[in-house]
């Protein structure tokens, strides 16, 4: 944000304008890097090849390895998708940023508004930010990606087993195709979603739904290649954050037939993993080699309940929870639920052929990528991850002393931390399995005096240090006073705490007039017929919304959109290949939107607004996302030069004006 006061020179009018409509961006001239963090879902540590021999279905990755940095003691910030993912964005633990289990496909609520993204510090660094592939951070209203920092979102709002589909895959137990009749829907499927199908996202956008999950990584790879090329194109630095659905069951029908590694289905999906991520590795190179910093990493272990299509944890077996029963991969606070693979590479800045064994998170990309970007981390909260780009470039290899492990689902309450590591030490005060393949699930224990092992020496968590031992009376100190100081730093931080109600409207639904919220074929009659009747819901909100007062404050609003809209639609058609000087009033879309959603939400605050009210409210946000999205490129851009700034492409300006349109609001 601008700090100073008095009239711009026209040099600076220029430049703010050149930056409006992203023609360039002078940041990327000081040497910001670009930055790719690529978040594979529930892969074991043992799935590379890099890390465990027996693995043969990783040559890119193994061969990312070899160029760039290995960490071999590499931690998720949590055992489940939600907190793992949070954790990773805001560089703080779900007991500080509120997300400590997972949203729903209902969920109301996300992560918490008042907690600061990644994407948005670097956007205001001046990076392009961009994120593809799963998010599960809540999907209904500001939740969305695309109002947490990010220029361009493409994926799934959570995970890809959270919906039906016409292309299943393979889970165990396996689910059938998306109903295509009303009584199918409500037939019972025991871990399988029926009634709505998983909706695929451009932006605030249901491109598709059902997800096709056959082309969904080729897609993937599709948008991350566009982005970067776009971003490049524009000369300004950029931020990819690619959340993969692999190796979240169901895998995929893969295009390819199983390698002979005899891993099967998971071997075939490990390897079209392996290719996405060479693929991406390739058209970063492309664009200029030793300029990105590409991050790979796991959001938490194997999913051991789905035995055969669940990745390998490698040593990491947690051989003192197994004897007892249940699962110690993902949900649990043993190695294998949190001990993940992770990979870096940056050409001319990362050494080749380097093995880190310094004790990292994910919650360590938040800081060293803020550092790398020559930001600053937000202010008023204290954070949990480190700077260590001294460990990429070699420097050095000493990374966190204590790192907390919060519970997962499989024991405990949800996010609390009662286990964390010490140097090579790790004290458990609460254990459990979660489920297992054989269906067995370990029962929560509490230790006090917690269980400690030394993985230095005991790395499959076998036996405990016996208590009367030297060695434990001579840690448990230590292990206590890390515990109690850790406990404390969080109860007296700026903590967060996150809506998890529910409400079936939340639901992201491309057409509640079809089972299982199915899209139709643009053009087919039942498309033109879907529109009317949308048209016609449209106008019932109005109505429902816009009650005296209201009416009065308002309508002259949209008339003054409409107005706009048409001036737009007349000086494009024009002009439609050149940048021209086009009609400033434009620049008073954000403000009227804004003007008109403040209204309403004022007027409304404390009733109890109707499902179709609601439902305006929330398009009137992403309709404000749109026109900052086209034309507030520079969001810190102070609102007294919008007049002078002209040269704005009119082509641009008419896909906006389509956009309005389709949106059925002016």
């Amino acid at each position: 944000m601008c700090g100073t006061t008095g009239t711009p020179s026209p040099r600076a009018v220029l430049v703010l304008a050149t930056v409006l409509v992203g023609l360039s961006a002078p940041r990327a001239a000081y040497g910001q890097p670009n930055f790719i963090v690529i978040l594979a879902d529930d892969v074991g540590w043992g799935d590379l090849g890099a890390n465990w021999a027996e693995t043969k279905e990783t040559p890119h990755l193994d061969e990312m390895a070899a160029q760039g940095m290995r960490f071999v003691d590499f931690h998720s910030a949590a055992s489940t998708c939600s907190p793992s993912r949070a954790s990773l964005l805001t560089g703080r633990l779900g007991a500080r940023n509120g997300v400590t289990h997972n949203f729903a496909i209902t969920s109301v609520g996300g992560l918490p508004l008042n907690e600061t993204t990644l994407a948005e510090v670097l956007q205001e660094a001046g990076y392009s930010t961009g994120a593809i592939g799963k998010w599960h951070l809540g999907h209904h209203g500001r939740h969305h990606p695309s109002f947490r920092g990010f220029d361009y979102y493409f994926g799934i709002p959570y995970s890809h087993d959270m919906g039906c589909t016409d292309t299943p895959g393979y889970n165990l137990p396996p689910c059938p195709p998306c109903p295509r009749h009303g009584a199918a829907a409500r037939v019972a499927r025991k871990d399988c979603y029926m009634e709505v199908a998983l909706p695929l996202f451009e932006n605030v956008t249901i491109v598709q739904q059902p997800v096709n999950l056959s082309s969904l990584a080729a897609r993937y790879a599709e948008e991350a290649t566009r982005f970067i090329q776009r971003a490049s194109d524009s000369r300004r630095p950029f931020f990819l954050y690619l959340a993969l659905a692999h190796m979240h069951v169901p895998l995929g029908v893969p295009p390819l037939p199983p390698p002979a590694s005899g891993r099967g289905i998971y071997g075939a999906a490990l390897s079209e993993m392996d290719a996405l991520v060479g693929r991406i590795k390739r058209v970063a190179d492309s664009h200029g080699k030793g300029n990105t910093l590409l991050w790979f990493a796991g959001d938490n272990g194997p999913w051991a309940q789905k035995c055969e299509l669940a990745g390998r944890l490698g040593p990491f077996v947690g051989a003192w929870q197994r004897r007892r029963g249940g699962s110690s991969a993902k949900q649990t606070t043993w190695e294998g639920g949190h001990r993940v693979p992770a990979l870096a590479y940056w050409p001319g800045r990362i050494p080749a052929k380097r093995t880190s064994r310094a004790l990292l998170s994910t919650l360590d990309i938040f800081p060293t990528l803020v550092a790398l970007a020559g930001a600053a981390l937000p202010p008023n909260r204290r954070f949990d991850g480190l700077d260590v780009s001294p460990v990429l470039f070699g420097w050095s290899d000493v990374g966190h002393k204590v790192l907390l492990h919060p519970n997962s689902g499989a024991a405990g309450k949800d996010g609390e931390i009662e286990t964390l590591r010490l140097a090579q030490y790790k004290a458990f005060y609460t254990t459990g399995g979660a489920m297992a393949c054989d269906g067995s699930i370990g029962p929560a224990e509490h230790h006090q005096p917690p269980l400690i092992f030394n993985l230095d020496r005991d790395i499959q968590e076998q036996e405990p240090l016996d208590v009367v031992s030297k060695e434990y009376q001579a840690v448990l100190p230590a292990i206590s006073r890390a515990y109690t100081q850790a406990l404390e730093d969080i109860a007296t931080d700026n903590v967060s705490v996150a809506d998890y109600s529910k409400d079936p409207a939340a639901t992201p639904c491309c057409n509640a007039q079809h089972v299982a919220c199915r899209c139709q074929a643009p053009g087919s009659q039942a498309a033109m017929l879907d529109h009317r009747t949308e048209r016609r819901a449209t106008r019932l909100c109005l109505s429902d919304c816009l009650k005296p007062p209201l009416n009065t404050s308002l309508r002259p609003n949209i008339s003054a959109l409409r107005k706009q809209r048409s001036s737009v639609k007349f000086r494009a058609s024009k002009h439609p290949d050149q940048l021209s000087v086009c009609t400033t009033q434009w620049e008073l879309a954000p403000h009227l939107v804004d003007q008109m959603q403040n209204t309403l939400l004022s007027a409304t605050e404390g009733q109890n607004r109707s499902p179709s009210c609601r439902d305006f409210i929330w398009k009137l946000q992403l309709l404000s996302h749109r026109v900052r999205e086209y034309f507030w490129k520079a969001p810190s851009l102070p609102h007294h030069l919008l007049p002078n700034i002209t040269h704005v492409s009119c082509s641009v300006r008419l896909i906006a004006a389509q956009d309005f349109e389709r949106s059925k609001f002016i």
